[in-house]
């Protein structure tokens, strides 16, 4: 039910994501002509609960999509991203670094990629409050003059 102002409920997005995740999933899992009992074997996921996840009857997590992505050999990260897990990566040559180093486990990338953004996120909220700060001493420093 969409509420006042076109705005969907809490539920509602839920659905969708799972919706959305389910038919990103089954058409990746359609381009790479694989089955969906054999996408089941590779990511040691059952078959009905699989089907379920394409359908968007359930909402996977993110370990489960972690395996879904070995299954269908593309980036855990797409279906992150997918799942609305993950935003959009932002680029820039630290996390494309990130995101290419081999010797890394996709969760332990995860991690770094979250307290990197997280570092970003804390810095740029001080930075205005640095400026404020910086700019009313020289007010003050002017005004004594």
């Amino acid at each position: 039910m969409t509420e006042p102002g076109g705005a969907q409920n809490p539920m509602e997005k839920v659905a969708d994501i799972a919706s959305d995740i389910g038919e990103y999933i089954r058409q990746q899992r359609s381009s790479a002509k694989i089955s969906l009992r054999q996408l089941s074997k590779l990511a040691g996921v059952s078959n009905p609960y699989l089907s379920q996840i394409e359908r968007g009857v359930r909402k996977p997590s993110a370990e489960i999509l972690q395996q879904i992505a070995k299954g269908l050999r593309i980036s855990a990260e797409a279906l992150y991203v997918q799942a609305g897990i993950l935003d959009l990566p932002t680029g820039g040559p630290v996390g494309d670094s990130i995101r290419a180093d081999a010797e890394l486990t996709e969760r332990q990338k995860q991690v770094l990629l979250d307290v990197y953004e997280s570092f970003r996120r804390e810095n740029a909220a001080a930075r205005p409050a640095a400026e404020t700060t910086q700019t009313t001493t020289e007010d003050t420093t002017e005004e004594s003059a």
